[in-house]
């Protein structure tokens, strides 16, 4: 069976990388990019996520997987993917914006596969924290580590420029817990050499998959800057309520800085009822090239097993030690598990 795969975002830092692995490890893919512009070749395609009649160009080209690597807002892409029986892997939605088009996809009828991969590390904690318990997992503690040399696309700096000022929501209890961004710090001794740090509140929609889905009535996100002054200013700026009053250019401009690259480092604590037990992932390369990987090993099993037309969050695709393995395979990621 030909398939032909259309990478919409195809031209940003994420998406070209995307691209760029998926074509390494299978050549014999059709993959498409598809942008607002188009392009200059054959596999370039102008497809604009506002302009709903630019997307007869997916059924033309007999698109069989569209992977979503730019923000979508009004969810057209999704419902024409759900209308056409076309195979959809999204890996782009913050919390409030997955909770909606997940409300959506649950509300239609499917016959395709629907995939959420949105979050902070490519839609893979849910799944690795799983090959830490195979018990009820009680309570669950992310650890991020973030470096502002690292390479990052725009998309993350918008995300926390439209959002850092707005509440969100971790779990205690199985039960909503109102909180804001770089607030509440705790302690956390990271692995890889980086050392103790203050984590702050960070919202990733992994908060509310594995509440909601993964039932854990005990989850927080925290995460931590390389430069500590940057971690403490922000936090100075959010406890002071500064970002409430500056424009969105300007909170752009806070989080807009992008370097040549660095590592990226998140770390899952589990408790369930034999102990604690840690995961501790590293990505030489970065934020964009985990998610990337993440987007590609999801494609992967989309093509390779024969999942029944429905939703799925995207961990739910993979056998959790499967998914552990295939991540360690891959040269510039390293995982340590403390039992």
């Amino acid at each position: 069976m030909e398939h032909n795969i259309l990478i919409i975002g195809g031209n940003g830092l994420v998406g070209k990388t995307i691209a760029r692995i998926l074509k390494s490890r299978n050549p014999q893919l059709n993959i498409f990019i598809g942008g607002r512009k188009g392009g200059k070749t054959a596999d370039d395609l102008k497809v604009d996520v506002t302009d709903p009649a630019t997307f007869k160009i997916i059924t033309e080209k007999r698109i069989n997987l569209i992977i979503l690597s730019v923000n979508d807002k009004t969810d057209h892409i999704l419902q024409f993917a759900i209308t056409n029986h076309v195979d959809y892997l999204d890996i782009t939605k913050p919390t409030p914006d997955l909770v909606k088009a997940y409300g959506i996809a649950e509300k239609r009828e499917i016959n395709s596969r629907i995939v959420f991969s949105s979050g902070w590390m490519g839609g893979i904690v849910p799944g690795l924290a799983n090959t830490l318990s195979t018990d009820n997992i009680q309570g669950l503690k992310l650890f991020v580590y973030y470096s502002v040399k690292d390479l990052a696309g725009e998309s993350s700096a918008h995300f926390m420029a439209e959002n850092v000022a707005v509440p969100f929501h971790d779990y205690k209890n199985d039960k909503p817990d109102r909180i804001r961004h770089f607030l509440d710090t705790e302690p956390f001794d990271f692995s890889f050499g980086i050392g103790k740090r203050k984590a702050y509140n960070f919202d990733v929609p992994d908060l509310y998959i594995l509440n909601r889905v993964e039932r854990v009535p005990n989850v927080s996100v925290k995460m931590t800057y390389n430069s500590k002054f940057i971690t403490w200013l922000l936090g100075s700026f959010q406890s002071l309520r500064i970002f409430n009053i500056l424009s969105l250019k300007e909170r752009r401009m806070i989080f807009g800085s992008s370097g040549n690259g660095d590592q990226s480092v998140f770390e899952i604590v589990v408790k369930d009822k034999t102990g604690q037990k840690k995961l501790s992932l590293q990505s030489t390369k970065g934020q964009a090239e985990l998610t990337a990987l993440s987007a590609v090993l999801h494609t992967e099993e989309l093509l390779r097993n024969p999942h029944e037309n429905k939703v799925y969050f995207s961990h739910q695709l993979h056998e959790p030690l499967s998914l552990l393995a295939q991540l360690n395979a891959y040269e510039t990621v390293n995982i340590h598990v403390t039992q």
